[in-house]
């Protein structure tokens, strides 16, 4: 199943049941006007300036992902003024594809209708609203097709005739860029690191965009995502604006941190990724939200925050989101297939655990049901963890062996992270950084170290994803168990390594102490202490190796 189609089936099930639902019933209570939401405006034809102001709040609904609620008020805005095209076009729109979520094709005949009230209102429209409706007619028809990619295409090559027809239209600009994007989600650059032809025109349109505003709240947000995987420094001003630019709109209060984690400024992420969890309560209190915003963009702010507050080594703060994110999960639905990527939120604790060595816990942590194979998996590597740390092999061997077990079971196939990398795989980096830790405990350090550098090729394997599908740094494992075993320079290489991919993380910077002091590099060593220092001044745990 390819990212897409997950993506698809996770709308058919909740964003049908967000936004169809609107229009199922005209006398449906109004959408709300939310606080916090900024100010930016988008002129429409419209005697209405309660219309206006609804399609201003749907616009930048749809800037922040939160599609379902967009939707809500682009329909209020047409209730309140039906001769209103644009209206229409947004309610329209945000029924579309985004970078991480395709079209549910149960939703195509509802956007084709909303795309013909547009057009039978364009009548009322100026020249340039008509052409943002003649270019929404090109991503829409009236019967959903099996590869929806040449209506993406023309979408997108329809609106960049918008854009250069009206080049100071930045929305335009931008829904260009966005377009551009969805035609290719997630896969922005080559593997030489250079960026891909369609992404070249993405940044450069967005730039153009931030240099004539540069609080536009979807350019800010879209620059993020562009450049974070390859080339996350040059996101780092549009970071800084979008903190606080739209306090209202937790997802776009989250995206900093998308920059923050790739350029090793952790604290800041996990103040984001808080203040982003405050949003959407303030949000989730005003409306009854429904659909994906809630399902999935919510509890990504507490995972996101569980990982940099790890960084950090803030284990109370990683322990308790892991916790509240894993209670968020509904247990039924992590079951069903579409949704087993829930799984991965769920045992999430037990990660946070082993992270931040609470070996009693983990062996008195509750066994998952029978029919959880991937969490049932996580719950054994932990427990070989555990044991492994108290000195008991035959126990962790046999964790071990019921790991490997369980991580060749064939219904792993339907359990990924959002699609993007597979159990199986987590559970291989699993079982090779278990069985290494289990064979330096028992003083036989060139299996361990063989075992940890497969454990690293498998993590360095993993497709890119935010917050990374392996809970840390396998790295800090491997060089930790190099300094145990007398290879100080291979394990200052492996840490440096590691500080390359996880900028100033304190982990590493502390095992690259502790491997510079092995080889008598007292100065340098003193460099690098300093730099823990800083990293760690939040921290509330204390080190003596690069991993508990």
């Amino acid at each position: 199943m390819t990212r897409a189609e997950f993506t698809s089936i996770l709308a058919a099930m909740l964003l049908a049941g967000a936004a169809g639902k609107v229009l199922a019933d005209d006398q449906q209570e109004h959408a709300p006007l939310i606080e916090g939401l900024g100010d930016h405006h988008h002129e429409v034809t419209t005697d209405s300036p309660e219309a206006q102001r609804y399609f201003n709040q749907g616009l930048v609904l749809a800037f922040g992902f939160n599609h379902g609620e967009a939707h809500r008020s682009f329909t209020q805005a047409a209730r309140i003024d039906p001769d209103c095209a644009m209206c229409w076009w947004g309610a329209a729109w945000v029924l579309g594809p985004n970078i991480n979520t395709a079209m549910d094709p149960e939703m195509v005949p509802e956007a084709w209708e909303l795309l013909q009230k547009a057009e039978a209102a364009a009548e009322h429209a100026s020249e340039r609203e008509k052409a943002y409706i003649e270019a929404l007619a090109q991503r829409y028809g009236p019967e959903p097709l099996e590869d929806r990619s040449s209506r993406d295409q023309a979408f997108s090559e329809a609106m960049g005739k918008v854009a250069e027809a009206w080049p100071d239209d930045l929305d335009a600009q931008v829904i260009y860029a966005e377009a551009l994007m969805d035609t290719t989600p997630w896969d922005y650059w080559k593997e030489n690191g250079k960026p891909k032809a369609v992404t070249e025109t993405v940044i450069d349109t967005l730039d153009g965009v931030l240099e004539r505003n540069p609080e536009h709240p979807m350019a800010n947000h879209l620059f993020i995502h562009a450049v974070e995987a390859v080339q996350p420094e040059r996101g780092l001003e549009a970071a800084k604006r979008l903190e606080d630019l739209v306090p209202g709109a937790g997802h776009l209060v989250h995206m900093p941190s998308h920059i923050y984690i790739r350029t090793g400024r952790y604290h800041d992420a996990t103040r984001q990724n808080l203040a982003a969890i405050e949003a959407d309560k303030r949000y989730l209190a005003q409306v009854e939200a429904q659909g994906v915003y809630p399902l999935g963009y919510v509890p990504h702010n507490y995972h996101f925050g569980w990982a940099t507050a790890t960084f950090e080594g803030r284990s109370e703060l990683a322990l308790r989101l892991a916790r509240e994110m894993s209670q968020m999960v509904d247990e039924d639905a992590m079951r069903q297939r579409p949704l087993t990527t829930l799984q991965h939120y769920w045992i999430t604790p037990v990660y946070a655990l082993v992270r931040f060595g609470h070996w009693d816990e983990i062996l008195e942590y509750e066994e998952p049901a029978k029919d959880l194979i991937y969490p049932r998996a996580v719950w054994h590597y932990a427990r070989g963890m555990a044991y492994t740390r108290k000195g008991d092999l035959e126990d962790a061997r046999a964790e071990l062996q019921r790991l490997d077990e369980l991580r060749d079971d064939e219904s792993l196939k339907w359990v990924t992270v959002w699609d993007i990398n597979k159990s199986r795989h987590i559970l291989e980096i699993a079982s090779h950084a278990l069985r290494g830790e289990i064979a330096a405990e028992a003083g036989d350090y060139p299996a361990a170290i063989e075992a940890l550098e497969q454990a690293v090729e498998r993590e360095d394997e993993l497709n890119y994803d935010e917050p990374p599908s392996w809970h840390y740094p396998v790295r800090q494992s491997l060089g930790a168990i190099l300094l145990e075993a007398g290879h100080p320079e291979r394990a200052a290489a492996v840490y440096r390594e590691d500080l390359a991919k996880f900028p100033d993380n304190g982990w590493s910077l502390y095992g690259l102490m502790q491997a510079l002091r092995a080889q008598d590099e007292a100065e340098r060593a003193l460099e690098v202490q300093q730099r823990f220092q800083e990293a760690w001044q939040h921290a509330d745990v204390v080190l003596t190796s690069s991993r508990f």
